[in-house]
């Protein structure tokens, strides 16, 4: 039987200069993801806008703002987005010098579409997609879909790259995919269209969070007991949101989408020189029977570390069994292959896709929020560093089974309360919301270590993978959730906050992993509550004993 990972390797101790080499570098890789995940909170924007009235109509200033009907929105009145009185009528009017008065006259001339075009207000953006491509009225639609095809390249991204990393190695795709969303924001610079813009962004999604949790598992599996804590609570998360506010504040500086494409790929260039930094995991590579490679990079780190590493590092019989062990050709269709591994990705796929959608909802509504957009999204990037905080000290001292469910409880039920608001004072719900979001992210932040610590190094980066995939279905549906204000103005906050309550009830199923070995092996897997009841009513049919931390027969996949 191999011995405990971080047994063998604890003579490196918890934090030397090989451990704050790749914990620094590994963090500073989720930098660029910060920033490139909610890129199209700025780049998307609707500004206010009116059908464009042509110079050659000839009209006065009272006249021009005379052609734009009025509306009733939300309670407010104001001049109509997509319509306009007919030009040729408004033009005779103005020609026999008849003024518009109280509009009573103009209000019975037939309206037409915006035949000509719009006119955007540049107050806040220079351009957008949105002034590029004119995705407002009848092609509004495209608007949040240009986001879904994002998350749908990220939801792909994440199914490949899982795979890839288990059997190709992390290192690898991680610089794979910072390459391929570096190169192809730049690219999308050039979109000559709508159309050609979401292709190009939906391989940007290739790449956006593959390489972020490629980061998150090489971390993982290198740095071990409370050094992996902090790095998978509070490295990761924090550097992910220092690179989220980030994007406000190179936004309110460049307000042409386009150039803003550029600022955001360049700092991408920067990560080339950590390819001979990074090292590939030793724990990934005796997975794979490469036992030298792994005892290579161990030595290195010793030597950093000044330390001296045992005269063998890991036995003989070790390395024939990683050698011989068919463990190394998993797939994903292992994550649901036997009943105990089943019952845990269903419920994590769950669970994942309902914070995620939650999350990206809120930072996503933070452009459509009450106030300055640019200080809005600041803010809610700025409340994931105390999340990230609570994060590492609910890993650090509390069982996974309890901080994950009071986790989303807070994001998902502080949402019920913001129909409750008066108009009068949308700052308190402002608040509500950013409190609904420090919930999310903390429980976001949780299930990527708690993913983490529950599947073996075989499957790992597949199970994270995979999850990060399922969540991205809750991502995709995310832009559609601000949308449904549309039947009722509170009605996105109701639905979030049931689902992510559902979910806080669901995860309770879970088995409990705080203070537990990472598993190196299927066998070693925790087993779900309900089925360790079932396997001790079938004790003797061949199912394993109850004393085994062994739940699955089945170890020979």
């Amino acid at each position: 039987m191999t011995r405990d990972y971080d047994q063998v390797t604890a003579f490196l101790g918890e934090w030397g200069r090989f451990q704050v080499m790749v914990f620094s570098l590994l963090c500073a890789s989720t930098v660029p993801n910060g920033f490139s995940a909610f890129s199209v909170v700025f780049l998307g924007d609707t500004p206010p806008h009116r059908c464009l009235i042509p110079d050659s109509v000839n009209l006065s200033a009272e006249w021009r703002n005379a052609c734009i009907p009025v509306e009733q929105v939300d309670g407010q009145v104001r001049r109509s987005s997509c319509r306009r009185y007919r030009l040729d009528v408004v033009r005779n009017l103005s020609a026999v010098h008849q003024r518009p008065g109280v509009d009573v006259n103009v209000q019975e001339i037939e309206q037409e579409d915006c035949l000509d075009g719009w006119e955007y207000s540049q107050e806040k953006y220079q351009s957008t997609i949105v002034t590029e491509f004119d995705l407002v009225c009848s092609n509004q639609w495209k608007e949040p879909l240009t986001s879904t095809v994002y998350f749908l390249g990220v939801l792909f991204g994440s199914f490949i790259s899982g795979q890839l990393s288990d059997r190709f190695g992390r290192k690898p795709i991680l610089f794979v995919t910072m390459a391929v969303q570096t190169v192809f924001t730049f690219i999308q610079v050039f979109s000559p269209s709508w159309e050609v813009f979401c292709i190009i962004f939906f391989i940007v999604g290739l790449g956006q969070i593959s390489n972020y949790v490629a980061a998150f598992v090489l971390g993982t599996e290198i740095l071990i007991k409370n050094v992996r804590v902090l790095y998978s609570s509070l490295g990761v998360c924090i550097f992910f949101a220092f690179g989220y506010m980030m994007l406000p504040l190179i936004a309110f500086f460049i307000r042409d989408w386009r150039m803003l494409l550029i600022a955001l790929s360049v700092p991408g260039l920067l990560y080339i020189p950590l390819w001979w930094f990074i090292p590939e995991s030793p724990r990934w590579l005796l997975s794979q029977g490469r036992v030298q490679e792994a005892e290579a990079i161990l030595r290195k780190a010793a030597r950093m570390n000044k330390v001296t590493p045992p005269d063998v590092i890991f036995t003989l019989t070790e390395g024939e069994e990683k050698k011989t062990n068919k463990e190394d050709n998993h797939n994903v269709l292992d994550l649901l292959r036997t009943s105990n591994i089943r019952y845990i990705t269903i419920i994590l796929f769950l669970v994942w896709g309902t914070v995620s959608m939650g999350y990206f909802a809120l930072s996503l509504n933070t452009s459509h929020l009450h106030g300055n957009p640019y200080l809005n999204c600041f803010i809610s990037a700025a409340i994931e560093i105390p999340a990230y905080t609570v994060t590492w000290a609910f890993l650090q001292f509390l069982p996974r089974r309890v901080c994950a469910p009071v986790s989303m409880i807070l994001g998902g039920g502080v949402l019920f309360f913001i129909q409750l608001v008066p108009p009068s004072l949308p700052i308190v719900s402002i608040a509500l919301e950013m409190a609904g979001k420090f919930g999310m992210a903390i429980a976001t932040a949780l299930m990527f270590a708690y993913t983490g610590e529950l599947y073996p190094t075989v499957l790992r980066n597949t199970a994270v993978g995979s999850c990060t995939m399922v969540s991205r279905v809750g991502s995709a549906i995310a832009p559609y959730f601000i949308h449904l204000s549309i039947f009722y103005k509170y009605l996105p906050y109701i639905v979030l906050g049931a689902l992510t309550v559902s979910a806080a009830l669901l995860s309770l199923l879970l088995p409990e992993s705080f203070g537990l070995p990472m598993p190196e092996s299927i066998g070693q897997m925790q087993n779900i509550k309900c089925l360790k009841l079932r396997n001790t009513s079938n004790k003797t049919s061949g199912h394993e004993e109850i004393s085994t931390p062994v739940v699955l027969k089945e170890e020979a996949l």
